[in-house]
């Protein structure tokens, strides 16, 4: 079980957003860590997060762009 299931967290996005290889995003409701996007492939996107380096595999759903 994790945090978003003990607190009702709804970590995925309320309406389609397209998400592209190179794109910077979150995942969640929080506004950081941001990720980059690597790879798109059906639902899933490998993000690398810009801080630290560490490479993820998330949900599509998860991901919001970050405009500026």
């Amino acid at each position: 079980m994790s945090y978003s299931d003990v607190f009702k967290i709804k970590l995925e996005r309320e309406h389609d957003e397209d998400i592209h290889v190179g794109d910077l995003v979150r995942t969640g409701p929080n506004k950081f860590p941001h990720y980059e996007v690597v790879a798109v492939n059906g639902d899933k996107a490998w993000v690398r997060n810009v801080q630290n380096g560490l490479d993820h595999i998330t949900p599509l759903n998860r991901c919001r762009r970050i405009i500026d």
